[in-house]
């Protein structure tokens, strides 16, 4: 496939966040049609194989012409995913403050995802969290729903006020008992949780498992600076971006001990994760996106 890199140093989140969307899916669904991967597409959406004995009345042909599938064409009533998408609004998805953010980074997927949902017709709703839900659409596939989920993202990018603390066990927990019907739920934080908090957190993750939902976590994070710890070798502050502490070091008086307890924390989060059939994907910043949207639709693809 293509390699499609967000190219969010030039974006202005007014006004071209939906047009970004747009333009992310379409050349992601593009890179789709030119792969060898035929069978990896979002026809399946609009879309299912043809099963032999049917009838060949809804058969898209132009479908075949182009695959030599064949593939009959679903109405809107035959799909019927839910999904909620959970951002994390957390003051430390707000790092770094220079250049490109977590959050930045993760608002933007979420824009692509409902952008392709909506594209499906499939059902979504946003939920914003930090150590509360912040706001919470309801679940809906209409194209003037994508317009207001769009204009939220927006507004969330242009406000700058990002204190707001990390609650997120205790805030799935709520998620869980407000989400009523089975639904997919995809989640975007960058998991500031130590290893004590795994335990919490993995119990919150396993009440929505409980209640019949899957669950797509998205661990976003700086892997340069937030992993690997890679900074010049000259002094610097460094700030919680939550609770305000400082503290002044040289980098290398820390770093391995650092990158020995988050690769701890990371290790942790992937077994557990595993254990729990919660599928967790990473996402660097500095990458393409292409992962995003493919791990999605893999998702979509085994709840059929």
């Amino acid at each position: 496939m293509n390699s499609n890199k967000i190219d969010l140093q030039k974006f202005k989140p007014e006004g071209n966040l939906e047009l970004l969307a747009k333009q992310m899916v379409e050349g992601f669904i593009t890179g789709l049609h030119k792969s060898p991967y035929h069978g990896f597409s979002v026809e399946f959406a609009e879309h299912r194989s043809y099963n032999t004995g049917e009838s060949t009345r809804h058969i898209d042909w132009k479908i075949y012409a182009r695959t030599d599938k064949l593939f009959i064409k679903k109405y809107e009533e035959e799909t019927n995913l839910r999904c909620m998408i959970l951002l994390d609004t957390s003051s430390s998805m707000h790092y770094p403050q220079k250049g490109v953010s977590k959050f930045q980074t993760a608002a933007t997927l979420c824009a692509a995802l409902a952008f392709l949902l909506q594209k499906q017709r499939d059902a979504f709703g946003l939920t914003c969290f930090s150590d509360q839900i912040e706001n919470q659409t309801p679940i809906k596939s209409t194209a003037g729903h994508l317009h207001k989920v769009l204009l939220q993202l927006n507004g969330l990018l242009e406000n700058k006020t990002i204190e707001r603390k990390t609650a997120m066990a205790e805030t799935l927990h709520e998620i869980s008992t407000k989400l009523h019907r089975r639904s997919l739920v995809i989640i975007f934080s960058d998991m500031m949780e130590n290893e004590q908090q795994i335990d919490q957190l993995m119990t919150s993750l396993q009440h929505l498992k409980h209640n019949k939902h899957e669950i797509l976590l998205f661990h976003v994070t700086d892997k340069k600076t937030e992993q690997s710890f890679e900074f010049t070798e000259r002094p610097h502050e460094f700030i919680d971006i939550e609770s305000g502490e400082k503290i002044k070091l040289n980098p290398s008086q820390i770093k391995k001990h650092y990158q020995q307890a988050m690769s701890s924390y990371l290790q942790q989060l992937r077994i557990r994760c595993g254990q729990a059939k919660i599928d967790l994907v990473e996402v660097d910043i500095n990458d393409d996106y292409q992962h995003v949207l493919s791990s999605y639709l893999l998702k979509r693809a085994k709840m059929k």
